[in-house]
């Protein structure tokens, strides 16, 4: 199977699934951040996993030449952070509203460029650390409204809560 983590940071979700997925396949993890990528790539070394590639994304031909390549794509897009406030108590100090439009632009931007890496019958995970629904429902409905041939399979919003959890939420999506 050929995975694409589209926003892989440090790659904690990446190493995740090269353990699910027994090192087997191929996991390419792409960000617009090298400093990040080369630590994925110090973490895979030090874990012993080697179907992990990581690839900067230098420009849209980056994410072009990737049309049809996925199996499964991977997309934890930036986004307010609004679910880990417990984890990050300053960023409830720093986040505006005009921030926060800027990320749904982003996320849409990100969402329309990535997703045609995608084959046929291949799945996409959307998946963000915010509990806003513009960031999240909000933004799958606007997907869905606008990119036909793909369904919504399965969505989880996971509030943060008092025994320590933080707030997530993630769609699975099928393209048809």
């Amino acid at each position: 199977m050929r995975v694409i983590d589209a926003c892989a940071g440090a790659g904690g979700k990446s190493l995740h699934l090269a353990a699910l997925m027994n090192n087997r396949g191929k996991i390419l993890c792409l960000d617009v951040h090298d400093r990040k990528l080369k630590e994925l790539r110090d973490r895979s070394r030090r874990a012993g996993v080697d179907s992990i590639e990581t690839r900067l994304i230098e420009s849209s031909k980056t994410v072009k030449r990737l049309v049809g390549h996925a199996d499964r794509l991977l997309l934890d897009v930036p986004c307010s952070g609004s679910g880990v406030i417990r984890r990050n108590p300053d960023s409830k100090w720093k986040m505006t509203e005009e921030e926060c439009h800027r990320l749904v632009h982003i996320q849409r931007d990100i969402l329309t460029n990535y997703v045609g890496m995608v084959k046929s019958g291949g799945k996409m995970v959307y998946a963000t650390c915010s509990i806003f629904p513009s960031e999240n429902e909000l933004q799958v409905k606007w997907f869905l409204e606008n990119h036909p041939g793909w369904k919504l399979e399965e969505e989880f919003h996971l509030l943060p809560s008092p025994g320590g959890s933080d707030g997530f939420y993630g769609a699975r999506l099928s393209k048809i």
